[in-house]
């Protein structure tokens, strides 16, 4: 089943245009996320949502929801786009 939410995105960011204007940053910046998400950490963190999201219901339907970690350190469900938004890049982390 394909995602229902892909290629909804209406224009490029300021990153985007960089990385499609610049081959080898992109190049680089891929070789470096391959290396950050392939981690052992990063593999459990993401295995911990995943079976959050499955317990919860929302893994893989397509209803817009995923698990949001809240400054108790809880897990609730919330929309994605809220969630990924508020998170933010570099050193712009807040949670619900």
């Amino acid at each position: 089943m394909r995602n229902k939410l892909a290629g909804k995105s209406t224009g490029k960011s300021k990153s985007a245009k960089y990385f499609a204007a610049n081959p080898e940053a992109r190049a680089k910046k891929n070789a470096y996320n391959k290396e950050y998400h392939s981690s052992e950490e990063r593999n459990k963190y993401r295995a911990k949502l995943n079976t959050a999201n499955r317990r919860a219901g929302t893994y893989g339907n397509g209803d817009g929801k995923d698990m949001s970690h809240t400054t108790e350190g809880k897990l609730v469900k919330e929309n994605q786009s809220s969630n990924r938004r508020r998170n933010g890049k570099g050193n712009n982390k807040q949670k619900k």
